[in-house]
């Protein structure tokens, strides 16, 4: 199993959005790296949650219920959508501050390349996320 990190400003598609819905695709996503990072998801990968812009911070846990298929929102060929799923809230939201502050989430995407809307986790680094939400 892989591990994952997407990112959505709360204003365009909140955690309790996903929560209500029980089901989405992931989409808008026009960056490359971020595209090939869908297209590596598997179903069953978990992914961690992060509201970007306001917030700053990872509020629950997810999985990818389907795999990598053409975005329904653009006829362009290149962009793909996931569909993901909610399995929990965090009891308590892990920040970017926080996150920065730990040695052992110094190389993950979101503080190395902090733009980039989807990216993958080594299976240390999510669970030392979690472990920070308890």
């Amino acid at each position: 199993m892989n591990h994952w990190l997407v990112k959505s400003e709360p204003i365009k598609y909140p955690w309790e959005k996903l929560l209500k819905d029980g089901r989405t695709f992931w989409d808008g996503v026009r960056n490359y790296q971020a595209r090939n990072n869908l297209r590596a998801m598997k179903e069953g990968d978990l992914v961690l949650f992060y509201h970007s812009n306001e917030g700053l911070c990872v509020v629950g846990i997810a999985k990818v219920v389907k795999e990598s298929y053409q975005d329904p929102t653009t006829t362009d060929p290149n962009w793909l959508v996931v569909d993901l799923a909610p399995v929990e809230s965090l009891k308590n939201p892990v920040t970017l501050e926080a996150m920065k502050k730990e040695p052992q989430l110094a190389n993950i995407g979101l503080i190395r390349q902090g733009r980039l809307s989807v990216m993958s986790l080594t299976a240390a680094e999510f669970d030392k996320i979690l472990e920070m939400s308890m």
